[in-house]
């Protein structure tokens, strides 16, 4: 009997019978109606987000900002109810809590009385957090509850962005405004700076000039003190002269008593000479006068050459202090022109792009080496893998592991052993043809390469047929029953929906070796467009666990054929 004849043999019994073959057919689409039907109602959930009914509760009572005021509850409410992200209600606190509770909303958002008041803090001297209020209910749904928190992380991620835009557009036009107003000073600065140099030129003639001044006025005071002291000898001698007119005139009139003269005489003689006496009497007034005059003109050169001397300490001083001025005033100037060359000098427009770029600075730009197209692609490679299992092991519930008659008949393990694979491997594979149709075509999955997603699907059946056919010869039900616990192994430890990383060690141990992971991997890399490489060795290790399988399988028929015992008669355990 040939492989053909038993693999024939076995199809004939399958489809003896109209319920036979009804099910064999139930069987058969099996992985068809578990994959197609699961990755359908997950195609794409994050799509219908906006049927997901969540309570928006706005309790925000507003807050002053300046003579406005604003409520900025009320802008993000309108926000949320025009974005269609959720199916929102507006309701009560009250209808919230209530209808959250009998389940009718997912989860409720909470804008609280003081939501904008804590906004508004920022300007003041006693800043707060603003917060909103999320309320969940996982015994409505976890994973509902799960998306109303990243939903909430991105509300505050968008209204922390509209806040800071806000101050930075605030900070920016407050800078404009002391640009303008810092121009104003340098250009002012700029005027003190010319005042001030053209002072303290000035101010440093002003100093030559007085300097000369002092010179030349203690030069006069020098004359006139000199001029004075000639003129006090003068006077003196003139004082003296005028004083000794008396005794004159007295020795005079006693020599010519003694010469004989009589009163009368000496009276006419001495009237000739009082003219002469009331003369130098006059010119030493005069002189005295003039002195007094010359005295007083040195005094006054005295002070004059004192208070220009002054003066020029004065001057000196002055132009010593308008030159630091000057520098100083210089310095501003530069200091101010340095200042208004730092400060951007942009318009509004700018501002607010500014602003923008400030509030949100950073921009994440992706790139995928393989990329799914939707989360239902991202999930179609493990489920179609577990599909794959799940179908092989539908059929041997109605397959026989091998044929009693071929053992009977025949003494050719490896012939027996391969028709007892086939006959499932054959049916395995039209499963997965029908799957892979109902992935590309009827579900609309893009594939990068077809032939690498189909060809991967056929080996992993053929691969899943050997190990449970192993299973099966060797343990009987028990097998069977081990491939439903190995499949529940694979399920977990395949790493179809969080990356393998994260399982604990002995169920990430296992990644490394059960098949399924591998089947995944290579369906990944094929239908997202990856590494044709690393696809191949995951085909190589599937090609690998079949080749041990059919092995171990050939070894047990071999068994059943060279040594019959009456513990192969034994009904088995399980069915």
């Amino acid at each position: 009997m040939k492989i053909r004849a038993m693999i024939q043999a076995e199809l004939r019994r399958l489809t003896a019978t109209p319920m036979a073959v009804i099910a064999l057919l139930a069987l058969c689409i099996v992985p068809v109606l578990y994959g197609g039907l699961y990755l359908w109602a997950n195609q794409d959930p994050y799509g219908s987000f906006d049927r997901i009914p969540v309570a928006l509760v706005m309790e925000d009572e507003g807050g002053e900002q300046g003579d406005e005021h604003v409520v900025v509850g009320e802008q993000v409410a309108e926000q949320l109810l025009a974005s269609g992200t959720f199916d929102w209600h507006e309701v009560s606190a009250d209808e919230a809590a209530e209808g959250l509770a009998a389940s009718r909303y997912d989860f409720a958002v909470t804008i609280p009385t003081d939501f904008t008041d804590a906004l508004l803090s920022v300007a003041t001297d006693a800043p707060r957090k603003a917060q909103l209020e999320l309320a969940t209910n996982d015994a409505g749904s976890y994973l509902a509850s799960t998306i109303g928190k990243q939903a909430a992380a991105t509300l505050l991620e968008t209204i922390t962005r509209q806040v800071v835009e806000q101050a930075a557009q605030q900070l920016l036009d407050g800078l404009a405004e002391v640009r303008s107003g810092m121009a104003d000073a340098a250009a002012g600065a700029a005027q003190l700076a010319d005042g001030t140099d053209t002072a303290s030129a000035g101010a440093h003639e002003l100093a030559d000039g007085t300097a000369r001044l002092a010179t030349g006025a203690a030069q006069v005071a020098d004359g006139n003190t000199q001029l004075a002291a000639k003129a006090d000898q003068l006077a003196a001698a003139a004082q003296r002269v005028d004083d000794s007119l008396p005794a004159a005139r007295a020795a005079i009139a006693q020599t010519l008593a003694d010469q004989g003269l009589t009163p009368e005489k000496i009276d006419e003689v001495l009237a000739k000479l009082d003219p002469v006496a009331s003369a130098v009497d006059t010119a030493n007034a005069r002189v005295q006068s003039t002195v007094g005059q010359i005295d007083r003109l040195a005094d006054g050169a005295r002070q004059l050459s004192a208070g220009a001397a002054s003066a020029a300490s004065g001057a000196s001083s002055l132009a010593d202090g308008l030159t630091r001025l000057d520098t100083g005033a210089g310095e501003l100037r530069d200091g101010l022109a340095r200042g208004l060359a730092a400060i951007p000098d942009t318009d509004a427009a700018t501002r607010a792009a500014q602003a923008a770029t400030i509030a949100d600075p950073v921009e994440l730009e992706t790139s995928n080496v393989a990329s799914a197209d939707s989360y239902g692609a991202g999930l179609a490679p493990f489920f179609a893998a577990l599909a794959a299992w799940i179908g092989m092991y539908a059929l041997f519930l109605i397959v026989k592991p091998v044929s009693r008659r071929a053992i009977t008949a025949l003494h050719s393990p490896i012939k027996i052993t391969i028709a007892g694979w086939l006959t499932p491997g054959l049916l395995g594979m039209l499963q997965m043809v029908a799957l892979f149709l109902v992935l590309g075509v009827a579900l609309g999955f893009s594939m990068a390469m077809p032939w690498g997603v189909v060809g991967t699907l056929a080996l992993a059946s053929l691969c899943f047929a050997a190990i449970i056919l192993a299973l099966n010869v060797w343990l009987g039900s028990v097998g069977q029953f081990l491939g439903l616990v190995l499949m529940v192994l694979q399920l977990v430890t395949a790493g179809g929906t969080f990356p393998w990383q994260t399982l604990p060690a002995p169920l990430a141990a296992l990644h490394q070796v059960l098949p399924m992971g591998y089947a995944v991997d290579a369906i990944r890399q094929f239908m997202y467009g990856g590494d044709v490489g690393r696809a191949l060795t995951d085909a190589a290790v599937l090609g690998v666990w079949m080749l041990g399988g059919l092995l171990i399988a050939a070894v047990g028929v071999t068994r059943m054929t060279h040594f019959r015992t009456l513990r192969d008669l034994e009904p088995s355990l399980i069915g």
